[in-house]
């Protein structure tokens, strides 16, 4: 015999989130210009995200209607502000032309203090070394443009 659980409504709004926004960034992609005559065009990486997202909106859908979600914590917002917190400091960065590198080292310091790490200057330079990393890989290898500021300009 099985033991009927109650739906749980908010995993059902996280999952009608999850779609919502799989479908914004799958419309966004049908308004990208199309200059490829054969092979990946750039709107292949967005649809897969969207497809992935549109899988993860219906599996958390039913595992909300089964209320089979793990329960949520609902005291500490300090993980959500540290990453809300580290996303609009990369935006400013990028904004006020800091560059790719500082922004990527501040999003990852950020993160990594949201998970509970407390080493800021380790992780700040560890965030350095990565974002160093995946601009020459993108910018100096497959040669795409990534926001250019004081330390890109070294490189």
């Amino acid at each position: 015999m099985q033991i009927k659980t109650k739906p749980d409504i908010p995993g059902m709004l996280v999952a009608a989130g999850l779609l919502a926004l799989a479908g914004l960034i799958w419309w966004d992609t049908t308004r990208l210009a199309q200059r490829v005559v054969y092979g990946v065009g750039p709107d292949a990486a967005p649809k897969v995200v969207a497809i992935g997202l549109a899988l993860l909106a219906v599996a958390n859908f039913a595992m909300a209607l089964r209320g089979a979600l793990p329960a949520r914590k609902r005291d500490d917002w300090r993980p959500l502000v540290f990453i809300v917190g580290g996303m609009l400091a990369l935006m400013a960065i990028l904004s006020f032309g800091g560059g790719y590198i500082l922004a990527t080292a501040v999003l990852f310091t950020a993160t990594a203090a949201a998970f509970g790490r407390r080493a800021i200057v380790a992780d700040f330079i560890i965030g350095l070394v990565v974002g160093v990393v995946t601009y020459l890989l993108f910018a100096k290898l497959l040669t795409l443009s990534l926001p250019v500021g004081p330390l890109e300009s070294l490189i």
